[in-house]
């Protein structure tokens, strides 16, 4: 499990990435991996908002995690890394 200092660290960094990478407000792909049983799923869906998210599902060949796609127009790279802090407290979840 990482500190604190390292996981502010960490989003230091993507956030800079991210501010240099895209134009902002801007289209922002997130992708995540979530074990298909879970009930974070619909959780997950939850933090976008369902009018402008698409999401794409895909189930793995035996069923046991679901990728789950999500495109949409962020505001700001706070905004993304708002979702990715949230996704983070979700059991069983994997953003990639």
């Amino acid at each position: 499990m990482q500190s604190n200092d390292q996981s502010e660290d960490f989003y230091s960094r993507f956030y800079e990435q991210l501010e240099t990478s895209q134009a902002w407000p801007g289209v922002y792909f997130f992708k995540f991996i979530v074990k298909s049983e879970s009930p974070h799923l619909e959780n997950l869906k939850s933090f976008f908002d369902a009018k402008e998210a698409i999401f794409s599902e895909k189930k793995s060949s035996k069923n046991t995690f679901t990728s789950l796609s999500i495109k949409i127009e962020m505001h700001s790279p706070e905004q993304v890394i708002e979702i990715y802090k949230k996704s983070s407290k979700l059991e069983g979840i994997i953003a990639l």
